[in-house]
């Protein structure tokens, strides 16, 4: 079949020009692999038994007589493969020598400690709109940096449409299924995983039917700022245990915490995260529902299309110029909140509302308007993302634009 380019395929061959190891990880199934073994001679699947025990019983020996690049696939299965790529880094430095993937953070266990210095880290996530149509224009974060400015768009894209890319998942497999019972079916059977194969080492992972209470009681509260006890007490478990369960979904790359983003310019902002499902599409799994069961519950469609949104954000980040970090922002009092808050170096902020729906009026650019004022030249832009089709000027740096600005190039050219 033929390869679909990646965004990060650039910057890969750019840091394999120049360094020894990469390491690629991110949720199981998003294309890693596929990603990876379009540059490797050889590979070693430390997720076959046979060659996981081989690899356990002498590393080094394995490693020397493979030619480069090598590709070790699923490296949490076998931790020690982070020193013996140390070892044979430290022997031989030269570039494009090995490429590792794995499904899992490893920051739990510290492991990729051994690799620091060694191993350069990159994260691919799912499969943004960027990629399944080829899109070729800069990230949004850059072009929004160049002091771009927004044209009309051409109308292509209404709400059925967004929910349709959003429920066909970023994960490339579920992304090529046409029939949505058969998407949905595989991306059921891609939670039966989570709570079954990847549960382990967390108190309470034995029991699947909790951890999957738990992942139902995260997707309602996706996109938004909850308390711990309020999902812990939805899926009916302690504090201890939904505890574990964040650290262990996070480290396989279900579920994210995004940051509040602070100031000292700005008083009295809550510290709390905001929780996100990774994908749009596992998150309907999850809640078994579909595209009329999410247009007849207008909370849930806010939550389905910003989880879309900040999945399409998140791809880009690895490959922005300005290698932005992601946050929210809500007030202690509730009077000013931010959807999504991208700080760009030297502490510039582009900031991003979304509106599930097509119509956007100034007062839906309030605290868009009221960060720029307090932010005063430190804040670069922002954009009220929605799902109509035009795009237009609210007030002086903020705009309106339809959520496919995120991808289409169209509607962005020089001021």
């Amino acid at each position: 079949m033929t390869y679909l380019r990646r965004l990060l395929d650039d910057l890969l061959d750019d840091l394999m020009d120049e360094l020894p190891a990469i390491l690629i990880v991110g949720p199981r199934g998003t294309g890693k692999t596929t990603t990876a073994a379009q540059r490797a001679a050889s590979s070693v699947r430390l997720d076959v038994p046979a060659e996981a025990a081989a690899f356990r019983a002498d590393p080094d020996a394995i490693l020397r007589g493979l030619p480069g690049p090598v590709l070790i696939d699923e490296w949490q299965n076998v931790p020690e493969v982070f020193p013996a790529v140390k070892r044979a880094v430290d022997a031989d430095g030269a570039p494009g020598r090995f490429l590792l993937t794995g499904s899992a953070s490893g920051d739990v266990t510290g492991v990729t400690a051994a690799g620091t210095g060694r191993i350069v880290r990159l994260q691919l996530f799912g499969m943004c709109m960027r990629e399944r149509l080829g899109a070729r224009s800069p990230s949004i974060f850059d072009r929004l940096d160049s002091g771009l400015r927004l044209e009309p768009g051409d109308g292509d894209w209404d709400i059925r449409g967004y929910l349709d890319a959003a429920l066909r998942s970023g994960f490339p497999d579920a992304a090529k299924i046409d029939s949505a019972m058969v998407r949905e079916r595989w991306l059921e059977g891609y939670v039966s995983q989570v709570t079954t194969r990847d549960a382990t080492g967390a108190p309470g992972a034995r029991d699947p039917g909790r951890l999957r209470r738990f992942l139902q009681a995260y997707a309602v509260s996706s996109a938004g700022v909850v308390d711990a006890k309020t999902i812990y007490d939805a899926a009916g478990i302690d504090a201890r245990t939904a505890g574990a369960y964040e650290s262990l979904t996070e480290n396989v790359f279900v579920t994210e915490r995004v940051p509040a983003w602070s100031s000292n310019r700005l008083k009295r902002l809550i510290r709390a995260p905001k929780r996100y499902v990774v994908d749009a599409g596992l998150l309907a799994a999850l809640l078994r529902t579909d595209i009329p069961g999410i247009l007849r519950d207008g909370f849930l469609l806010g939550k389905v299309v910003e989880t879309f949104v900040m999945s399409q954000l998140r791809a880009e980040i690895e490959v922005s110029r300005s290698r932005p970090a992601l946050y929210h922002l809500r007030d202690a009092a509730g009077r000013h909140e931010v959807d999504i808050v991208a700080e760009l170096g030297a502490g510039r902020i582009v900031a991003f509302e979304v509106k599930a729906g097509a119509t956007v009026r100034q007062a839906d650019a309030r605290h868009l308007m009221w960060l720029r004022d307090e932010l005063g030249e430190q804040f670069v832009g922002g954009v009220v993302l929605h799902t109509g089709p035009r795009a237009f000027t609210i007030a002086d740096r903020i705009v309106a634009a339809p959520i496919s600005t995120l991808w289409g190039g169209s509607r962005l050219s020089p001021n």
